[in-house]
């Protein structure tokens, strides 16, 4: 093959191997803090699917709903570092909550850079994140068509009347919806050629008065906090300066590279946050745990479960490194493409989910009893597969494009 036709690879940002290099408008000791204090109540949302209410109240106190707003709107200005920072950190202590930012970051970002857009409208979600702490999420999954991931139109319609438009249409899996402030429809129009796009619901003084009706259907194995209930809108009337960008369906196909670096980054941080709870967890298990088998030493002693352990510190270590590259790679405006990214999310969701079973294993009964955490951290981490693009599509697209490079 001709050196010209080599595939040169994406080469990301150096990234610290240990603990340090902070992101720049986080304060990692109050996200730490933020966390010990989500923790408390972490079992007791997980047992009653409950909504943490309490943690975006704080998180409201702590300003973190606008840690990506831009500084001249009267946000932290924080980049991609700054929010891996804080939802991973945060993941640690109750992981729903940090999910409900994950989707919060990555639309404030879109939004910013979405030049279908309009600039009031913008602005004026951007600016209530400062003002109100409010929340925004972008329902997209429907009954019908799945993930939007895997193509075909939504079947949420979006019918213009005077004024603006109706739209009518129903949402799965609505993560944060307790909460929001703002819903985002995925919809269609009505046209012969529809365009497809984001109509923006305010939450104003209630749902059913704008004939928005929820079921409390979330009842998942794992991230059972999240409030991920199922929305119907019933010709909810949406005002004609609330419309989002709006493509053809043919123009969403192509992924937008920063977009799927911010999703992927954030998401595989979560999952990684939840690890690295139960890796910690577990190594408090090993120091306290002195079978009499032992004459009295910690399970800390015994050499086969050290070695288990460093299996654990490598895949994390794995983690770290990829989601730090990653992340200061977006920050200095070398974005991958976003097959990479994608590929990140695979890795480090997988390592994720593996760190967790491998401390299962040689936890054995203590590990898998609801008194203690990591039966819980384990039915989190697995929830890693639901979020697109899954598994399949990520390896199917890596290996048509390596085949594609090397193709004669």
């Amino acid at each position: 093959m001709p050196p010209d036709t080599l595939h040169a690879d994406f080469s990301f940002q150096p990234a610290p191997v240990g603990e340090a290099a902070p992101a720049p408008a986080v304060d990692e000791a109050e996200i730490a803090a933020l966390a010990a204090r989500f923790a408390l109540r972490a079992a007791e949302h997980d047992a009653a699917a409950s909504f943490p209410f309490e943690n975006f109240q704080w998180l409201r106190e702590a300003g973190l709903p606008a840690l990506v707003v831009p500084a001249p709107l009267g946000g932290k200005g924080g980049g991609l570092r700054d929010a891996l920072a804080v939802v991973g950190g945060l993941a640690r202590g109750e992981p729903s909550t940090a999910l409900v930012l994950v989707l919060q970051y990555a639309i404030l970002n879109q939004i910013q850079r979405g030049a279908g857009w309009p600039e009031p409208l913008r602005d004026r979600i951007l600016r209530s994140a400062v003002t109100e702490g409010a929340i925004i999420n972008l329902l997209r999954v429907e009954p019908e068509l799945g993930t939007p991931h895997r193509g075909g139109l939504p079947a949420t319609v979006a019918r213009r009347v005077p004024g603006g438009w109706r739209i009518s249409g129903t949402k799965l899996y609505s993560t944060g919806l307790p909460v929001l402030s703002w819903l985002g429809v995925w919809a269609r129009t009505d046209d012969d050629e529809p365009l497809v796009g984001t109509w923006v619901v305010p939450r104003g003084d209630g749902l059913a008065e704008q004939g928005i009706e929820v079921r409390e259907s979330w009842n998942h194995i794992g991230m059972r906090a999240s409030g991920s209930h199922e929305v119907i809108f019933h010709d909810t009337f949406v005002p004609d300066d609330h419309v989002g960008e709006r493509r053809p369906a043919a123009g969403w196909t192509v992924p937008d590279p920063v977009g799927s670096a911010w999703l992927s980054t954030l998401f595989s941080g979560v999952y990684d946050g939840i690890a690295r709870s139960a890796r910690d967890w577990l190594t408090g298990f090993l120091h306290a745990r002195k079978p009499t088998a032992l004459g009295g030493a910690p399970l800390a002693t015994v050499l086969r479960l050290q070695e288990a352990l460093g299996a654990i510190e490598a895949l994390l270590l794995t983690n770290r490194v990829l989601l730090r590259s990653l992340s200061a790679s977006v920050d200095v405006g070398t974005v991958p493409p976003a097959s990479d990214s994608f590929l990140v999310k695979h890795t480090v969701t997988n390592n994720a989910i593996d760190a967790v079973a491998k401390a299962l294993e040689i936890t054995g009964n203590p590990g898998l009893s609801r008194d203690n955490p990591l039966e819980r951290h384990h039915r989190d981490v697995l929830c890693a597969r639901v979020h697109a693009p899954q598994n399949d599509m990520i390896l199917t697209s890596a290996g048509r494009a390596a085949l594609a490079r090397s193709a004669p």
